[in-house]
C-alpha cells in the first residue's frame, strides 16, 4: 500500500525520500519513480515536513516512529505525521501525546479501497486527530484519497476502521452462505448475481467478489492473515468500550479455519471455501 501511495506522490511533484526495512523495496521505488531512498526512518524523516507510514502493526508502527531510529526523534516542531497502517486506537493515542511533546501534528489515518484503491489513487481514508492536523494532512492525502473524512479526534481513524472490518466480516459471511444456497440449488449464478445486486442486498464485495468466490479464486485482494489482525483489534476495543461484536467474533473463529487449511494469503472472500459444496 505505501508503495503506489508515495508513487502518487512522487508523480504529483513532490520530493520524496522512501524507507523500506527491505532495502531492495526502496531501491526499486527509487529506480522506477525518482526520489531517494533512506537508511532508517529516522534519515527519511529529516528536515521532512510531511512523513507518511504504512507499515504492518502497533510494534512496526512503535519502531518506526518511537524506536532507536524512529523518525519523531529527526522530525522538526510543526511538521506533520500520518499514519495509514490499521492498528490500535491505543497506539494512535499514544502517538498523538508522545507528538505533542514534540510539537509534532499526528493524524490517524488508515484506509479502505485495497491494493487497487491505492494504485488507482481512490482510497478511502478514516482520520483521527486535531482539526489543526487533518487540516494540513487533507491537502497531501487528496493527491492519493478519493474520499477523506475527520471523524474525531486521536484514536477515532483507527475505531473507524474497526467498524469497516467488522462491517465486512459480516457481509463476507453473508455472501459466502448466500452463493453456496444458489449453488445447492443448482441455480444459474450470474442469473442470481444479475437478479440480487440490484436491490438490498448489494455491495461492494457482492459486485467484486461474488465471480471470484464462484470460480474458487482466491489468490488476490486483502489477506486473510490481516483481517484476523483488523478484527482482533476491533474485538480487544470492544473489551474496552462495552460494546458487543458476536458476529464479528464468530467470523473471526472461520478465519482460523481458514488459516488452518493454509488460506492465510489468500483474500478475504476465501471465507466461502470454509463452507462445502453441496453435493445433492
Amino acid at each position: 500500500m505505501g508503495g503506489p501511495i508515495a508513487a502518487h506522490l512522487a508523480r504529483a511533484g513532490h520530493d520524496v525520500t522512501v524507507y523500506n526495512r527491505t532495502k531492495s523495496k526502496a531501491e526499486k521505488w527509487v529506480t522506477e519513480y525518482g526520489g531517494a531512498f533512506a537508511a532508517s526512518p529516522a534519515d527519511a524523516a529529516k528536515d521532512a515536513q510531511i512523513v507518511i507510514s504504512c507499515v504492518g502493526n502497533d510494534d512496526d508502527l512503535s519502531a518506526v516512529t518511537m524506536g532507536r531510529d524512529g523518525a519523531f526523534g529527526a522530525m522538526q516542531s510543526g511538521s506533520l505525521f500520518i499514519d495509514h497502517t490499521t492498528v490500535s486506537a491505543q497506539i494512535a493515542r499514544q502517538l498523538s501525546v508522545e507528538a505533542q511533546g514534540r510539537g509534532i501534528h499526528v493524524v490517524d489515518a488508515p484506509v479502505s479501497g485495497g491494493q487497487a484503491g491505492a494504485e488507482n489513487g481512490k482510497l478511502s481514508i478514516m482520520c483521527g486527530g486535531s482539526k489543526e492536523a487533518f487540516a494540513a494532512a487533507e491537502i497531501i492525502m487528496t493527491v492519493y484519497a478519493a474520499r477523506i473524512v475527520h471523524v474525531g479526534g486521536p484514536g477515532a481513524g483507527q475505531t473507524t476502521k474497526m467498524c469497516n472490518q467488522v462491517a465486512i466480516a459480516g457481509v463476507l459471511e453473508g455472501l459466502s452462505e448466500a452463493l453456496r444456497f444458489a449453488q445447492a440449488s443448482k441455480l444459474d449464478l450470474d442469473k442470481v448475481y444479475e437478479a440480487i445486486s440490484g436491490g438490498a442486498a448489494q455491495s461492494w464485495q457482492m459486485d467484486n467478489r461474488w465471480s471470484t468466490m464462484a470460480k474458487d479464486e482466491f489468490d488476490f485482494g486483502f489477506a486473510v492473515d490481516w483481517m484476523r489482525k483488523d478484527l482482533g483489534l476491533a474485538l480487544a476495543e470492544a473489551r474496552t468500550n462495552g460494546s458487543t461484536l458476536p458476529v464479528a467474533a464468530l467470523v473471526d473463529q472461520f478465519y482460523a479455519e481458514v488459516q488452518a487449511a493454509g488460506g492465510g494469503r489468500n483474500d478475504t472472500s476465501s471465507l466461502v471455501s470454509r463452507i462445502a459444496k453441496s453435493r445433492a
